[in-house]
């Protein structure tokens, strides 16, 4: 796979990178920028806002998780100040995450929460050793399916976890590690549901989806919370709480302190340290990549490993559990304003002074409040619009998105992941077998020129792109998940002045779901800047490809050839053409 860009300038050819350009930390970067008083502003306000939606989530996920409230803070407080501080992504907020409940409680099921702590730490060494061997790179190398196929699956798994506390469930013995042990032993205990805690899970969620759709910059889940501890106590109604089942939760930080270890606790949790670093590379450079998406910054991939590595490491010296780059807390905190991380610095500061003014009355909090929270997490994460579209882009993506999905949910989340990966390498490679064989056909040029009268092609005419307004990409190769991290980056170095962006696909024979996802995100990135992408020389197989995940006119236009392509952005052309019309 190549790329090469022809203007002006001559021909471009991707480089190395520098030490300095992989490790360097967003915040010198931010700092070198010019970093002043009206951007620390907004990082105080966007800190806050995000700290607010974290108080309540970061508790709710260690309960889930099978570990106390307090630990889930202790996370969000050193692990997110360290992700902020030394982390290649301008506005990557850490913390514990819902993708880690299953993980860490069947750890601390099978080693108890030293076990945890353990592994924790032994995950972030393994994180630092990827991001300095580079190994961040080849994360992104996960199919697009694979990630949205365990991302369902884990938001299956978290509601299934929340049931026991949604309904008040009293259980005659343990709670059941397992999917389909757990919802027979759920159905076994109905009986027992409790209508108080019904209630509160109902109204708590009523009022987080009222207050999303009607007032959206509100911190509906804290409302959400308090007003459940609040109803609950004035009515005096019999659910239980974080102090009926913790004893509330404490008023400081502990001193940080090594883990109990021994070699052979170290071998026992040593396959839970390894899901625990790879589940955190894959959420955490995720989550980079769609911050990446929304601000049009490019994020360090083996830098933020290294954040990470050194983020679940310090969470483990504080009692903590494991860290990684969080969505949805991300996407907050980039909507709130943020304007580099110290905005990620200062939510884990609001955090701490919480816990220190407002610990006590976190004891009131209602246990089926919490769970409520989580259900409303799990549906956001649960990328259904995706999962519907993959299911609908081809027989293979379909299945290696199913069979993520179900080895996640009935199996193991780490076996979801490496089956997934294994399929879609095979899918890719009996496309690129398929794609391989000799026909005779017409030579299919770069331009309107004719061949030379041998059936070759006319070699590509770099005059067609020498314009000041014009910028003009081929890509050349399989556009697959293998090559998109790299294309991606330069296709989306679009953020100049010109008028038009052509990217020809005229060699390009294959072009699967994350490629063309890469694509979809460069044209919504080019229609909010007011740059006219066209598509040339795309065959029906690519064309559906790239339609089916959004690169569509208006966003998009389709020409046969360049020089086509060329000329309507020249002229100012705004009508659609034939080709644009047989794309819609």
């Amino acid at each position: 796979m190549s790329i090469t860009s022809d203007h002006a300038s001559g021909l471009h050819r991707l480089r190395q990178p520098t030490f300095a350009e992989l490790y360097l930390p967003k915040l010198v970067t931010v700092w070198r920028e010019g970093y002043g008083l009206a951007d620390f502003r907004a990082d105080v306000f966007a800190g806050l806002t995000v700290a607010i939606v974290a108080l309540p989530l970061s508790m709710a996920i260690a309960i889930a998780s099978g570990v106390t409230p307090d630990r889930g803070l202790y996370t969000a407080v050193v692990g997110g100040f360290i992700v902020s501080l030394l982390g290649g992504s301008r506005f990557q907020i850490g913390g514990p995450a819902g993708a880690f409940i299953v993980l860490v409680a069947v750890t601390a099921e099978r080693h108890g929460v030293d076990g945890v702590i353990l592994a924790t730490l032994m995950a972030g060494l393994f994180l630092v050793a990827a991001g300095l061997l580079r190994i961040g790179t080849y994360i992104k190398f996960i199919p697009y399916p694979v990630t949205v196929g365990f991302t369902a699956g884990i938001a299956v798994i978290i509601f299934a976890s929340q049931l026991r506390d949604l309904g008040g469930i009293t259980l005659a013995g343990k709670e059941p590690g397992e999917f389909v042990p757990k919802l027979i032993a759920l159905a076994a205990g109905l009986h027992t549901v409790n209508p108080s805690a019904v209630a509160v899970a109902v109204v708590s969620v009523a009022i987080i989806a009222t207050l999303r759709r009607w007032r959206p910059s509100w911190p509906g889940i804290l409302i959400a919370v308090v007003f459940a501890a609040v109803a609950s106590a004035a009515l005096s109604l019999p659910v239980e709480t974080i102090g009926t089942r913790f004893g509330g939760i404490p008023r400081q930080l502990p001193l940080p302190a090594l883990p109990v270890f021994s070699l052979a606790k170290a071998q026992a949790v040593l396959p839970d340290a390894i899901s625990f670093a790879l589940l955190a590379a894959i959420e955490s450079l995720l989550s980079a990549v769609v911050a990446d998406g929304m601000t049009g910054r490019r994020h360090r991939s083996n830098c933020e490993l290294v954040a990470q590595g050194v983020a679940n490491i310090g969470s483990a010296l504080f009692g903590g559990i494991c860290v990684t780059g969080l969505i949805a807390r991300t996407a907050t905190n980039i909507r709130a304003g943020a304007r580099g991380p110290i905005a990620g610095m200062l939510h884990s500061v609001f955090l701490l002074l919480f816990m220190l003014i407002a610990a006590p009355l976190a004891s009131y909090i209602p246990l089926a409040a919490l769970a409520a929270v989580l259900v409303v997490v799990a549906w956001t994460m649960a990328e259904k619009q995706e999962f519907a579209t993959l299911l609908r882009s081809s027989w293979g993506d379909a299945i290696v998105l199913l069979a993520t999905f179900l080895l996640t949910i009935f199996r193991d989340l780490t076996e979801g992941i490496l089956v997934g990966f294994a399929l879609g390498a095979v899918l890719f490679i009996h496309r690129m077998a398929e794609m391989t064989g000799i026909e005779e056909r017409t030579p299919l040029v770069a331009d309107d020129r004719p061949d030379d009268g041998n059936g070759e092609r006319v070699r590509y005419d770099a005059g067609l792109a020498i314009d000041r307004d014009v910028l003009v990409y081929r890509i050349t190769g399989a556009f697959f998940f293998g090559a998109a991290s790299a294309i991606g980056g330069v296709l989306d170095g679009i953020a100049d002045k010109r008028k038009g962006f052509v990217v020809d696909f005229a060699a390009v024979p294959f072009l699967d779901s994350t490629a063309a996802n890469v694509l979809g995100r460069v044209a919504a990135k080019a229609h909010r800047q007011g740059i006219r992408l066209f598509i040339t020389g795309a065959s029906p197989t690519v064309r559906r490809a790239l339609l089916t995940h959004g690169v569509t006119p208006p966003r998009a236009r389709y020409r046969e050839t360049i020089a086509r392509a060329v000329a309507d952005i020249k002229g100012g052309a705004v009508q659609p053409a034939a080709e644009d019309i047989a794309a819609s």
